[in-house]
């Protein structure tokens, strides 16, 4: 028995949900499916619109042939990326033409982070201007972002109040030293130190973050002190310790491994705060992250408000088209069964080559679920170049797609005109580069929805 809607989103990220809310808000009927859970969990939770430009002639599109030349040049001898850019806006028409942003325009971006923020409201900062905020990452970092929660608000580089980096002596990951020494070599216009304190040596070593957490959430008591108060007790003497060894000349804020915990994280923010006397903020993490998850939280009660019906572990296994070369249905497994999954309109945000909505192996790469069209050079080794720094070609791989993010074949015609690309899966953007990646998501999944909402 086929199930049917009228518009199916393949992909359960942050592109797939902005395109099925988007859709949904057209009158659409609309139904989510996602072969493995969000990758949302796996993110730092910050929203970047367009951080850097890469060196890029913008009149050279990736399906053109990328360039050659140079391959083999020093690392001096590579042009560095243009920014961070306070104004992402003003960038995008020096992006290559072939780019997400140049496909749907800048005004696309602006709608997708204003759709964002109805979504998330107190949630998250950053609304209240076109300009990147600079926050520190737990790689010592400074990140230039569009949208940043809450909780990472009282630690925005370009603050100057002086601060305290707080790391867990079990957490071997996270090393607050050298992330204070790596923000202080970078120039931030404050002063910084960094202190390994004994806390979480209260949970067993092979402890989740996420129990951490809701260890705070609760404030269970820690040899019989609350959570919270325990913690506070744990770093107040390291305010001092910093203060006499010189490495600031006051303590105003204190930053954490984004653990402070889930559901309350407001709460144990605000109470620490008032226990250090120090502004308290949270500094986005690797995997698993929380400000990820509580994102997706967010968003995945944003799909049931609009009326999104959604399911996640239902791969694609094949589809059929129409007589007029449109997508009728796909084929879903369903614990061994498969299904057609029936739909006026198709959205496809499966993700890239990270996310493996794009495969590759000695052949080539291709998109596993429609069979969509992947432009790349048909020599092997001019999809890299030798130097890691450098921009990689392959990096730009993905469907290309016309303006209304309809997916083009070989010859540069619209292969199905019943689909929408959205997010990763598109080719031209190098989102790790740019730090672009949430705002290409955002930016077409709003007009993928919209647009295949309008061919219901």
């Amino acid at each position: 028995m086929a199930i049917d809607s009228d518009v199916l989103v393949v992909g359960g990220g942050l592109a797939g949900i902005t395109a099925a809310i988007s859709a949904a808000r057209e009158g659409a009927h609309v139904r989510l499916v996602s072969h493995k859970a969000s990758t949302l969990r796996q993110a730092s939770g910050l929203i970047d619109a367009l951080g850097y430009v890469p060196p890029t002639d913008p009149s050279k599109p990736l399906r053109e042939g990328p360039p050659t030349a140079g391959r083999n040049l020093d690392r001096d001898e590579w042009p560095d990326p243009e920014g961070p850019l306070a104004d992402p806006y003003d960038a995008i028409a020096r992006l290559p033409a072939d780019h997400p942003y140049r496909l749907v325009g800048g005004d696309a971006l602006r709608e997708g982070l204003s759709l964002f923020d109805e979504l998330t409201g107190a949630a998250y900062h950053g609304g209240h201007t076109d300009q990147n905020a600079l926050v520190p990452t737990f790689g010592g970092s400074v990140k230039p972002t569009a949208r940043y929660p809450t909780s990472a608000k009282a630690g925005l580089a370009s603050d100057d109040r002086a601060t305290l980096v707080v790391g867990f002596r079990s957490l071997t990951e996270y090393d607050a030293r050298a992330l204070a020494g790596r923000l202080d070599a970078g120039g931030v216009p404050f002063e910084v130190a960094g202190a390994e304190v004994e806390f979480a040596e209260a949970f067993r070593a092979d402890t989740k973050i996420t129990r951490i957490a809701k260890a705070l959430d609760r404030d269970e008591p820690i040899d019989g002190t609350p959570a919270r108060e325990a913690l506070a007790a744990a770093v107040e003497p390291h305010l001092t310790d910093a203060v006499e060894r010189g490495d600031v000349g006051r303590v105003d804020r204190v930053g954490f491994p984004a653990f402070l915990g889930d559901d309350e994280s407001a709460a144990v923010r605000a109470e620490l705060a008032d226990r250090l006397g120090a502004a308290v903020f949270e500094i986005p993490m690797g995997p698993p992250s929380l400000p990820g998850l509580r994102l997706e939280d967010l968003l995945y009660d944003a799909l049931d408000d609009a009326g999104v019906s959604f399911e996640t572990g239902t791969p694609v296994v094949g589809y059929e088209t129409g007589d007029d070369g449109s997508i009728d249905h796909l084929l879903m497994d369903r614990k061994g069964t498969e299904v057609p999954y029936g739909a006026e309109s198709i959205v496809l945000a499966t993700g890239g080559l990270v996310g493996k909505g794009l495969d590759s192996d000695r052949a080539g790469v291709t998109e596993p679920v429609l069979d969509l069209h992947v432009p790349q050079p048909s020599e092997r080794y001019e999809w890299f170049v030798d130097d890691a720094y450098g921009e990689q070609p392959y990096a730009r791989f993905g469907v290309a797609a016309d303006e209304r993010l309809r997916p083009l074949d070989g010859d540069g015609e619209v292969s199905h005109d019943n689909v929408r690309v959205a997010g990763a899966v598109l080719g031209g953007a190098d989102v790790a580069r740019e730090k672009s990646a949430s705002g290409v998501s955002l930016a077409t999944g709003l007009v993928a929805g919209r647009e295949a909402a309008m061919e219901v």
